[in-house]
């Protein structure tokens, strides 16, 4: 996989049980709105251990989250809650425990997938690589 195995622009490209997910995580309407089927585009630059993890919405807006592996950092939530969390690397797989669900990246077969579990409900999301 190599080191440097997250870094690149990934745009959305489809997911699978997004009403359920976030149905169970209490997002509001609006936010459900605005994230259902948005082609949102995924900026990571991987250094080592360090990540900057940036996800760009339709409309301008941008979340982003800086973290090293295995150290607590103070992160935001899609529903733009802040917490803090300690994303660990488990096989080239990132994992993190958000406030109400856990949260997996890797990539695979040139794509980023991203699988958020809560309350039994796994929310996945696709994207494919753009640069």
């Amino acid at each position: 996989q190599g080191n440097m195995a997250f870094t690149g622009k990934y745009e959305f490209e489809g997911d699978e049980n997004y009403d359920d997910f976030v149905t169970k995580i209490g997002l509001p309407s609006d936010k459900i709105e605005m994230g259902r089927n948005s082609k949102i585009v995924t900026e990571v630059v991987q250094n080592g251990n360090d990540f900057t993890w940036t996800q760009h919405f339709p409309g301008g807006s941008s979340t982003t989250n800086t973290f090293t592996v295995g150290k607590e950092a103070d992160m935001v939530t899609m529903g733009g809650k802040k917490f803090k969390a300690t994303v660990k690397m488990e096989d080239g797989i990132l994992v993190a425990d958000f406030p109400n669900y856990r949260h997996t990246s890797e990539i695979s077969g040139g794509k980023l997938v991203e699988i958020s579990t809560a309350s039994g409900v796994a929310y996945k999301r696709i994207s494919k690589k753009i640069a």
